[in-house]
């Protein structure tokens, strides 16, 4: 029979809150402390509409509805196979503490809180759990346990699904069948692993090559052919993937991921661009993260102005693809008939909850600035004939609770493998130019 695991006493930081509203029922039948300064914090953050301040009302919905009075002092019990949700009051700092940390810090009166907890439940393990690393240092200096909110973390992101695999020494007969009639059967490339729905391949044996893709529908590995979109050719095998995946009807869900300069954004939005008679619009957005954590409102202006500095990237993006042509021909007129008309259409991604986006095809740039949650909240807003786009680079985060293991985008690649509607590619040549490939890899 096995044995009971010892139950624990984990106190949540307002971050984990603010990251998964449904954190409280991730804990089993531990028991859960929210310190009363969380409740305070929380309170500055109810309105907005950010994806935290949906987090935060949420939280405070379902702790309100749980109900009873003895939440300040046993607790009340979450629901069937939970433990118990107490809050706790605010008291006087340790005396192991009152020299090294203020009452004046929030995070230090969160950590008092562990910390008198834990001399108290001298039988029962406490935990602080926060997304920040800075006070789970500070948790560990007084010799309090703390970790990491590891609910939507991918364990290990250097084994992270990268959409393609390499098969060599192929007989020559196998790639001559793919260029001949266009598909061969798996059985054809021998493998000891099973392929993955629309998985990459790059066939190859001494003399020859070919690129490949795994129909899920068909069962067949179909040849992938390279050509220009819009003005944009593929530079390398991974572009032309990547170019496929966002061209392909049958795919509606895509991502791209890749350092600076692997043209990530550039063909998404040429592949959109190439595929603007098929849907009523083409949305653009990416995760706003303004300098010093300062809201966008400090900004003058309308909705529009005010994120269009955050936009610039997708804009000079925009502009490569437009300076493909002469001033003269139809399709550099397009791209500015496109934006004028709103065919091309930024979008805030603060707005987009309770939306319904039927017949568009949505670009989000930067996915690894979003949560999991926000991923969720975007794909969810998905209607008929609507196909997704989500690009980003897993390590680099510009927020300062997230990592390469527990952004929206490794959550997603990590889930989603394998699915019939979803395709990825992580690029790996930097494609921007012989400078910006001499500092990413010497600098």
């Amino acid at each position: 029979m096995p044995v009971a695991e010892a139950r624990k006493t984990f106190v949540l930081d307002t971050n984990v809150i603010l990251h998964d509203s449904s954190c409280l029922t991730q804990f089993k039948r531990h028991g859960i402390i929210i310190p009363i300064t969380v409740l305070e914090e929380l309170d500055q953050f109810k309105k907005g509409n950010q994806s935290i301040n949906y987090h935060a009302r949420e939280f405070l919905r379902s702790l309100d509805g749980l109900g009873g009075e003895t939440i300040f002092e046993q607790g009340v019990p979450i629901g069937r196979g939970h433990g118990t949700v107490r809050i706790v009051l605010e008291r006087e700092l340790h005396p192991d503490l009152a020299f090294s940390f203020s009452r004046s810090k929030p995070d230090d009166l969160i950590l008092n809180c562990a910390y008198i907890l834990a001399q108290e439940k001298k039988r029962a393990r406490v935990v602080l759990v926060s997304k920040d690393v800075n006070l789970r240092l500070k948790a560990k200096a007084v010799g309090l346990m703390s970790d990491d909110y590891l609910t939507d973390h991918v364990k290990d992101v250097s084994t992270l699904y990268t959409g393609k695999r390499e098969i060599t020494n192929l007989d020559a007969s196998v790639i001559d069948t793919l260029y001949a009639g266009g598909t061969v059967t798996p059985e054809h490339l021998a493998l000891g692993t099973p392929l993955i729905a629309n998985e990459s391949l790059i066939l190859r044996n001494h003399q020859k090559s070919a690129l490949a893709r795994f129909n899920p529908a068909e069962g067949l590995v179909r040849r992938v052919n390279k050509a220009p979109v819009f003005g944009i050719s593929p530079r390398n095998a991974e572009q032309t993937f990547a170019l496929h995946a966002v061209l392909n009807p049958d795919v509606l869900l895509v991502t791209l991921s890749g350092a600076a300069g692997t043209g990530k954004t550039l063909l998404a939005l040429a592949g959109a661009m190439e595929q603007r008679r098929h849907f009523r619009q083409i949305y653009l957005a990416r995760p706003i993260v303004p300098l010093s954590n300062r809201d966008i409102g400090f900004l003058p202006g309308d909705v529009l102005s005010k994120i269009n500095p955050f936009m610039q990237p997708l804009w000079d993006n925009l502009g490569i693809i437009k300076n493909q042509f002469d001033e003269k021909e139809r399709e550099y007129k397009k791209v500015d008939e496109l934006v004028e008309t709103e065919k091309l259409h930024i979008v805030p991604l603060a707005y987009i909850r309770g939306r319904s986006l039927a017949n568009v095809i949505f670009i989000v740039d930067e996915a690894q600035n979003l949560t999991p949650h926000e991923v969720k909240t975007i794909i969810t807003r998905a209607g008929e004939r609507t196909k997704i786009v989500l690009t980003g680079d897993i390590f680099q985060i510009d927020t300062p609770y997230l990592d390469a293991h527990s952004n929206g985008l490794s959550y997603l690649i990590d889930r989603l493998r394998g699915n019939p509607l979803y395709a990825h590619i992580n690029l790996e040549k930097g494609e921007r130019s012989a400078l910006a490939n001499l500092a990413s890899t010497m600098l």
